[in-house]
């Protein structure tokens, strides 16, 4: 079926700009009126290749707990995607959903429609949504990953609190130290020149990098974005990557955090394919994929080599050396008793309040460290910056 973008104002007077799949124009305007929307503009879209990426992780979460919420109503599969199409603000995922029904509408299955989008829809949502199917608890599934969903984005929300901190008071300093020997600098240096004598060392040295920052800033600007972009194609091969990631997990301050999140991702991944019914090593390849580190998804991997050979989760996990021993203990546990998925659920809980402990913990410390940081390089300018006024000052009560 055609898709047509139309604006139209509701009840209220406000405007809404959409997108919908209609048999032709005068079935769409109907289907609008039925909904009290004036129609005011109506196009249809042309037919072109979407160029697909990501989506912001939010509007996964509100499209999941959407769609659990109508498919538990008893909603069919179709129509639901077709009501969760005009309520999407994501105006490529609305797109993608419509290509979705339609497959759907094709005699495709949910998860094999949604296999075709791998760019917008991961490898764990698939398989999510394939073992809802097979167990005919769509609905349960749908819920439950959202919560994953959700708690995923929590998890990362806080990561990168702890991390905005530090970066924008740093990337400032470095700005205001730039800005002092750029501007301020040169400027002091002419008084110098004009009161004569020598200067204190600092301030010769203060000098010295000003000079050589002025004359060759290009060249160290130009240098600084070739040397950013050489380390992206290095990180992006496999080597690159690898050494990254473990260089991220021996990090001083930020290499436990950092492992602690890749725990709690870790555990709630595997706690959540498990419960759903995905077979436990198709689930552990796929929380290798969506680990998001090359040492821990090299870990998992040795893991279920081990386990296709007979052995248990925890034996390989302990091993890798990477997994705290009490996460190993508990998963052994689990096996043990039959109650894996309870277990890595108990985990996961235990390793995002970690999480959060960690983050408050790091702020704390990172304070006074970063005002240190300032004090001394923008305190030390100034400080040479002012020797030769004094020395001056001194001579002059002489």
């Amino acid at each position: 079926m055609p898709i047509y973008k139309y604006t139209a104002k509701d009840k209220t007077g406000k405007t809404i700009i959409a997108i919908a799949e209609a048999q032709d124009e005068h079935s769409l305007i109907e289907s609008l009126h039925k909904k009290e929307l004036l129609v005011i503009s109506l196009t249809e879209a042309k037919a072109k290749k979407l160029k697909e990426h990501a989506v912001k992780l939010d509007e996964l979460v509100i499209f999941s707990r959407q769609f659990a919420t109508m498919i538990e109503a008893g909603i069919p599969l179709a129509q639901t995607l077709s009501i969760l199409t005009e309520q999407i603000e994501d105006k490529f995922l609305a797109q993608i959903i419509l290509k979705v029904r339609q497959d759907i509408e094709e005699g495709a299955s949910f998860s094999e429609a949604l296999k075709k989008h791998q760019r917008v829809f991961s490898d764990f949502f698939i398989s999510m949504t394939k073992a809802g199917e097979a167990s005919g608890m769509l609905d349960e599934v749908l819920d439950r990953l959202a919560s994953y969903l959700e708690k995923t984005s929590a998890l990362i929300r806080k990561v990168r609190s702890s991390l905005i901190y530090p970066i924008v008071v740093i990337s400032m300093a470095l700005l205001i130290t730039a800005f002092l020997l750029i501007e301020v600098v040169p400027t002091f240096k002419g008084i110098f020149a004009s009161l004569g004598g020598s200067l204190p060392l600092p301030t010769l040295i203060l000098i010295k990098i000003s000079d050589t920052l002025r004359a060759f800033f290009l060249y160290i600007f130009i240098g600084t974005i070739a040397v950013g972009f050489l380390f992206q194609r290095y990180i992006a091969t496999p080597g690159g990557r690898r050494e990254f990631d473990k260089a991220l997990l021996n990090l001083p301050l930020f290499g436990p955090l950092f492992t602690k999140v890749a725990v709690a991702r870790f555990s709630r991944t595997l706690s959540t394919l498990v419960k759903s019914g995905v077979p436990i090593l198709n689930a552990l390849e796929i929380v290798g994929k969506t680990s998001g580190n090359k040492i821990i998804e090299e870990a998992i991997i040795e893991s279920c080599s081990s386990i296709k050979e007979g052995e248990p989760i925890a034996e390989p996990l302990l091993k890798s050396k990477i997994f705290p021993p009490m996460v190993v203990r508990m998963i052994s546990v689990g096996e043990q008793t039959g109650r894996l998925e309870h277990m890595l659920g108990k985990i996961a809980d235990f390793y995002e309040d970690q999480v959060d402990a960690a983050v408050a913990g790091l702020t704390s410390l990172i304070e006074p460290i970063v005002i240190v940081f300032l004090g001394t390089i923008i305190g030390g300018i100034v400080i040479s910056l002012f020797l030769p006024i004094f020395k001056v000052l001194e001579l002059l009560g002489h």
